[in-house]
C-alpha cells in the first residue's frame, strides 16, 4: 500500500467535509476514502498564529450555520441550505492589473505560497453580531509580493465567482453581481490581512467561502468576501459592490466602529453568537494597536 506525506499532496485531491460527512457516500469510498478523509485533515495542520485572540471560539455548527452569504440566498441559513451544488474544485485565482507579473494561480500554488497557520479571529458583522472563528490561512501579502505591485497599485480588488447555475442567489437581483470588494494597498498587505482556506482543521465549507476566501479582522464582515476568482491592483479605489448599492450605509472602508452608527441602528453594541446578553462593540473590532495606524489622520467618521 502506497501511504502519503501530508506534503505530498495536492489541495485539489482533498476530500471535501460534505463529501465525506455523508455516510453513505463516505461508505461507498471504502478504505481509501478513510485515507484521503485522514490526510485532508493532516494537509490542513497549521502552527498557531501569534495574531489570534484569546477569545473562545464558537461552535463549528454556529460558525457554519449561521452566515452571511448572498450568493445563496438572504436568510443566514440559506448558505448551509444551498450552497450543496457548488463546486469548489478545480480552482484558480487570477492576479493583475498594476502588477509587474501578472498569474493566475491553481489552489495548489496558492496554498504553497506560505506556511498556513490557524488565526482564531474575531468576525463582526455590520447586523450586529460577531463571531470567533479559527481559520486556517495564509497572509494575503504572500500573495501580492508574488505578483509585484507597481507604483500605481495602490488598491486592491477583489471578485467572487460568478455561477447563477450554482448560486440561486445570483438569480436575484439583490446585489450587482459578481460580488466585488476592496481595500488600500497597505491594509492588503497588513498582516492581519490573510486569504482562509480551511477553518476549525478542515478545508472551507461552501457556505463559508470555498475554497478560498479574504478574512479582514478590523472590518466589518461582507469586506471579507467570498469564493474569490479575481483580484486586481488598480490606481483608484475600486467600485464594491454593498457601496453600489447603498452608499449612505456602506462605505469603502467599512472599519468597525462604534462611534458611527448605521444608519437604521446603533453599531455601539453587539451580540456574540451563542450569548444571551450583548457586549460593546470595540473600535476596529478590538485590533486597533495592530492597525488604527493605517488611518492616523483620517476623519473615520468621514470615511465610514
Amino acid at each position: 500500500m502506497l501511504i502519503r506525506h501530508p506534503d505530498e499532496i495536492a489541495p485539489s485531491e482533498i476530500t471535501p467535509r460534505e463529501l465525506y460527512l455523508d455516510r453513505r457516500r463516505f461508505l461507498a469510498l471504502g478504505a481509501a476514502g478513510a485515507l484521503l478523509s485522514a490526510d485532508a485533515l493532516a494537509a490542513l495542520t497549521a502552527r498557531k498564529s501569534v495574531y489570534s485572540t484569546a477569545e473562545k471560539a464558537n461552535s463549528l455548527k454556529d460558525i457554519t450555520g449561521y452566515n452571511n452569504f448572498y450568493e445563496f440566498g438572504t436568510d443566514k441559513a440559506d448558505p448551509a441550505a444551498y450552497a450543496g451544488a457548488f463546486r469548489p474544485r478545480p480552482w484558480t485565482v487570477t492576479v493583475d492589473g498594476e502588477v509587474m507579473r501578472p498569474r493566475t494561480f491553481s489552489l495548489d500554488e496558492l496554498m504553497k505560497l506560505a506556511p498556513l497557520e490557524e488565526r482564531i479571529y474575531r468576525l463582526r458583522c455590520v447586523e450586529g453580531w460577531s463571531m470567533v472563528i479559527p481559520w486556517i490561512g495564509f497572509p494575503l501579502s504572500a500573495l501580492l509580493k508574488q505578483v509585484q505591485p507597481t507604483s500605481r497599485g495602490k488598491y486592491v480588488a477583489f471578485e467572487t465567482v460568478l455561477r447563477p447555475s450554482e448560486m440561486p442567489g445570483q438569480r436575484t437581483r439583490v446585489l450587482a453581481w459578481p460580488y466585488r470588494e476592496g481595500l488600500r494597498i497597505d491594509e492588503a498587505m497588513h498582516p492581519l490581512a490573510i486569504l482562509a482556506v480551511g477553518l476549525y482543521g478542515d478545508v472551507l465549507p461552501n457556505q463559508n467561502g470555498a475554497p478560498i476566501r479574504l478574512v479582514v479582522p478590523w472590518k466589518y464582515g461582507f469586506k471579507s468576501i467570498k469564493s474569490v476568482v479575481r483580484i486586481r491592483l488598480v490606481e483608484t479605489p475600486p467600485a464594491t459592490s454593498w457601496n453600489l448599492a447603498a452608499p449612505n450605509e456602506y462605505g469603502f472602508y467599512s472599519n468597525v466602529n462604534p462611534a458611527v452608527d448605521h444608519p437604521r441602528w446603533s453599531q455601539a453594541r453587539e451580540r456574540r453568537i451563542g450569548e444571551f446578553f450583548k457586549r460593546d462593540t470595540l473600535p476596529f473590532n478590538g485590533y486597533g494597536s495592530q492597525v488604527a495606524q493605517l488611518y492616523r489622520g483620517m476623519d473615520l467618521k468621514a470615511n465610514f
